[in-house]
């Protein structure tokens, strides 16, 4: 029986389903007749695979929160449900069409009716956020326009399928928003988002409105979601002349990436757009930026919310310039590269830099392809898939830079190859362990993060051995081989494999590796790289920390820079 089958079946003696209206990231919308009330709804029904991680009791206990929104530009909740597995939700039918659909038949709206539209949004999304709710999925398809009026669509769903998800959507394969209209924060996977970022999105619809096309766009999502943490967007007027200043100056602050420097409410960005007098100036991009002076305190709180510059900046700035800054005396010319990667989508995972400095490693796209590329720095500027590597990810280079070893993400292994290419060696099989950012520390050991925690591995293969008291996503084995460190809690420790026991060396960090100049690097507040000096063996911070680089991600999965030897 088919799911719409199913689904009215089920829903037989409440609902009438006529037809499929459309479907999206999270669910599929029906048109149905409401036998009860005589009028017709729109039904929403999540994807098999989203409702099963999620549970209906959880699902239903979280959705009843944006149940009590009212507000005249916010569409409201009449039902939700369970039946035959199928999670639903029930919504007013409105005749009219979406924000989307009359992009599509125009691409640019005029200045006043934008400004209106979104200043009503606006107005509905300091309602909500007054009362409790982000939004988090704003874009032009959850915009009805009826009568020329806005009603904002789903309002709170996002919220209750991530929160009754418990952190478990990464078991679906979907991603909660759309890249075109996320914030950097979103874009980051940052769970403890603020109204800042349904602001941030509602100034990217704005733009297109606008513009004709978002304020960032790429040939994947991938693509997307970088130019997001990296690039900032032309001003609204380079392309439309007739927009005037003050609108041009809110959309600049709303789309700022540091969510403290937008406004502080959707209904200050709301008055701006018709404050003739408003004016902002945007802060210097990251180019001309010069390093902030050194923390007073180890390890300040991690920003969740921080700034993101995208990993092929920062990762390439800290390659030939860290032991610059590490080293007092003499100090290294800084040099930066532009990691330019073509038609390559690098995904979320960490690039990787060879020991020796000679080759870069990263998983991502090329084409419709999934796999590791390679490109090395003394030349060929093009990245060149790896042989073997399908639908790799996480690479992480051997001490001596002969081989990689990398998650395969078809049947969730953890896989080495050679970098002159060949066939590849197993060294955990699929199962339950579920193997993801591996670090090849030392000839023969090898750690990975994993569902079940953080795992140790023989270069060879073998039985991992599991590493109970200590946890993280981003272990790194010392050049000694023995211990590891790993941000675990907020915090950074380092786990002794003779005495089976961790020692805390930097609160509120993550993120973290050693380098042998003597320095653990880490990741802090606002989006900062940090250097400070440690004693291995007594296992303890002796200095104090001084910033290495701006804007590198705190929030991610990945650290979001690699470190050579050289």
């Amino acid at each position: 029986m088919t799911d719409i089958l199913r689904l009215s079946s089920a829903l037989a003696d409440r609902y009438r389903i006529e037809r499929e209206l459309g479907a999206g990231g999270m669910a599929t919308v029906y048109l149905a007749h409401d036998l009860k009330h005589d009028r017709k709804v729109a039904l929403k029904v999540l994807r098999p695979e989203l409702a099963a991680v999620i549970g209906a009791e959880r699902f239903l206990s979280e959705i009843k929160t944006t149940a009590n929104l009212q507000h005249p530009h916010i569409l409201p909740l009449f039902d939700s449900g369970s039946a035959d597995s199928f999670l639903y939700y029930v919504m007013p039918f409105v005749e009219g069409e979406t924000l989307r659909g009359k992009l599509q038949r125009e691409r640019q709206l005029g200045v006043d009716e934008s400004v209106r539209l979104i200043r009503d949004v606006a107005d509905a999304l300091d309602y909500a956020h007054r009362h409790g709710v982000i939004h988090r999925d704003i874009k032009p398809e959850n915009i009805l326009v009826h009568d020329g009026r806005p009603v904002v669509a789903d309002f709170g769903i996002a919220l209750a399928v991530s929160t009754a998800g418990k952190g478990r959507m990464t078991e679906t394969g979907l991603s909660l928003g759309t890249p075109h209209y996320m914030s950097p924060e979103q874009a980051t996977a940052d769970r403890d988002l603020s109204a800042r970022s349904d602001i941030y999105s509602l100034a990217c619809v704005l733009y297109e409105m606008l513009a004709g096309d978002p304020p960032h766009t790429g040939p994947s999502p991938q693509a997307i979601l970088m130019r997001i943490l990296t690039d900032t967007p032309r001003p609204v007027s380079e392309t439309r002349s007739t927009v005037p200043p003050h609108v041009v100056a809110a959309l600049a602050k709303a789309l700022e990436k540091l969510p403290a420097d937008r406004f502080e409410s959707a209904k200050a960005f709301g008055e701006a757009l018709v404050t003739e007098g408003f004016t902002y100036s945007t802060r210097a991009t990251m180019r001309g930026a010069q390093p902030a002076a050194a923390p007073t305190h180890v390890g300040a709180r991690v920003g969740r919310r921080a700034a993101i510059a995208g990993w092929s900046v920062a990762t390439v700035a800290l390659v030939v310039a860290a032991f610059g800054w590490l080293r007092p005396q003499p100090t290294l010319p800084l040099t930066r590269l532009d990691l330019f990667t073509g038609a390559l989508a690098p995904g979320t995972a960490d690039i990787a830099i060879s020991p020796d400095g000679k080759l870069l490693a990263a998983g991502g796209t090329l084409g419709a392809e999934q796999a590791i590329y390679l490109r090395r720095l003394d030349g060929d500027p093009e990245f060149r898939k790896l042989p073997g590597t399908e639908t790799g990810s996480f690479p992480s280079f051997s001490p001596d830079n002969e081989w990689i070893v990398f998650r395969r993400v078809s049947d969730r292994s953890l896989v080495k190859v050679s970098v002159s290419g060949g066939g590849v060696t197993t060294i955990v099989p699929a199962g339950a362990l579920d193997p993801y950012l591996p670090h090849w520390g030392t000839d023969d050991q090898i750690v990975f993060s994993g569902p079940t925690g953080l795992h140790r591995v023989a270069a060879a293969g073998g039985a991992p051995v599991p590493m109970p008291k200590v946890g993280g996503t981003t272990p790194f084995v010392l050049p000694d081989g023995t211990g590891v460190i790993s941000g675990a809690g907020g915090n950074v420790s380092i786990y002794d494999f003779a005495s089976d026991s961790a020692t805390v060396l930097v609160q509120n960090a993550r993120h973290a590796i050693y380098v042998e100049t003597g320095h653990l690097l880490y990741v802090a507040e606002d989006a900062g790289l940090f250097a400070v000096t440690v004693d291995l063996a007594k296992r303890r911070v002796t200095g104090a920390p001084v910033r290495v680089l701006n804007r590198v991600a705190a929030s991610t999965l990945a650290r979001g820079y690699s470190v050579s030897r050289t």
